[in-house]
């Protein structure tokens, strides 16, 4: 596994839990002795179990060698990071080609490489140019194996997939990563074999879809705050068509994290090298982006206009929870704008302080929920972590003004008006 990133590491552990000999390897110096000592880089639970269960029976090995990982390896997987080029849409593949260049130095026997990062379609006809001289002698098959590992419920994703998708039309290839996976696909269906350049796109044809379904029950939410309909009823009745189903129908901030924001911006990206219009995903990216600001008007409105003096708490501040990243979170959308107009910002996450707001003078980091909401006079729900969850929050806050943005929609309005709590959720 070449980078220990969120898909890199967590695959390598998964797969030396199922009894193969795996290298991480990373340039990265420092994250590497961390990783031997059993510190662990990323929050995912269930992961610092397993890395520290199989790295003592020595089935895990963490390096910074590229050479000895790649000469000892028969399948080579590329994990490294794809981000979205700086003042663009597209991918940027250069570390994915770097790796490659590498690789291709110490190639002495046959090798399946793999594309376990998210690239757009071609990219893997890309990566044959590069091993060319090696696929002439029959020494490298080009493959790609995208993930579909959630943040917060990656082990049980790998051990339990929807799917496995092998792009590759080398039936060495195939069947050699049909063995690697046989221990995890129970069902023939769950293993997909399909065209590289076919499997490039169904990751980012699923995760467009998956953003489109998110924007598309956002803005039904708006309609149901003006109409006067309880958007939870409309997600459920929406979600028992089993046609459309529940899952990512649940009304809240703006997408977030490493895969949707970058992954509809790429296909966009290739779509428009191929000259085709995905007006839809054009669409979703801007009413994601919208909903930032217009969750903060609400915000504002909530307060009736007046921030001077106010003291703001955030539950949560992750895009999701049971994970700490904080990449194209809403929170840091709404709480850079309310640091010039608000006195006093207060946030309690359960992954802990976060870098991104070390440079405001008026915002802190809590280490309990209690002090965050001290006398705040609104509590922002932003994430649904279960501490979050079954919150007695007249004995937290000791407020008798404060008010309630439950922006995931965890509590019920009637019992919140029964309690006497100014209550605010989303679509409701």
């Amino acid at each position: 596994m070449i980078g220990t990133g969120y898909v890199g590491l967590v695959s390598g552990v998964c797969f030396s839990d199922l009894g193969n000999t795996v290298y991480c390897v990373d340039n990265n110096t420092d994250k590497i002795k961390k990783l031997k000592d059993g510190i662990v880089p990323i929050y995912e639970p269930g992961l610092e179990e397993l890395i520290k269960k199989n790295y003592t029976k020595k089935r895990l090995i963490f390096t910074t060698d590229i050479k000895k990982a790649v000469t000892k390896a028969d399948i080579i997987f590329i994990c490294v990071g794809t981000p979205t080029k700086k003042n663009r849409n597209s991918a940027d593949l250069k570390y994915v080609f770097q790796v490659a260049k590498k690789i291709k130095k110490f190639i002495n026997k046959y090798k399946i490489v793999i594309t376990k990062s998210t690239v757009p379609v071609t990219t893997g006809d890309k990566l044959e140019k590069i091993f060319k001289s090696k696929i002439k002698k029959r020494l490298v098959d080009v493959v790609s194996n995208p993930e579909f590992l959630r943040e917060g419920e990656a082990i049980k994703d790998f051990t339990s997939p929807d799917r496995v998708v092998i792009g590759t039309n080398s039936k060495r290839a195939n069947n050699k990563l049909k063995s690697l996976y046989f221990p995890i696909v129970k069902k023939t269906s769950r293993y997909i074999n399909t065209s590289r350049r076919g499997a490039e796109l169904i990751k980012y044809a699923s995760n467009a879809f998956l953003a489109t379904k998110i924007s598309f029950i956002n803005e039904i939410a708006n309609l149901c705050e003006k109409s006067g309909v309880d958007i939870k009823d409309v997600s459920y009745g929406m979600g028992s068509d089993q046609r459309i189903g529940e899952r990512f129908l649940r009304a809240g901030p703006a997408y977030g994290g490493s895969c949707f924001p970058k992954d509809t911006r790429a296909v966009l990206d290739t779509a428009k090298s191929f000259k085709v219009d995905l007006s839809i995903v054009k669409n979703v990216i801007k009413s994601n982006e919208g909903r930032k600001l217009l969750l903060t008007k609400k915000l504002i409105k909530i307060l009736n206009g007046n921030l001077k003096k106010k003291s703001i708490t955030f539950l949560g501040v992750t895009f999701k929870p049971n994970t700490d990243d904080m990449r194209e979170a809403s929170s840091l959308y709404m709480i850079h704008y309310l640091s010039k107009k608000v006195s006093n910002i207060r946030y309690f996450d359960p992954s802990g302080k976060k870098k991104d707001f070390k440079n405001y003078n008026n915002v802190k980091f809590c280490n309990d929920i209690e002090s965050a909401c001290y006398k705040s006079d609104l509590i922002v729900i932003h994430t649904e972590w279960n501490e979050f969850k079954f919150l007695n929050f007249k004995k937290l806050v000791k407020n008798s003004k404060f008010k309630i943005y439950d922006m995931r929609n965890i509590y019920s309005p009637k019992e919140m008006k029964k309690k006497k709590i100014n209550y605010f959720g989303i679509g409701r």
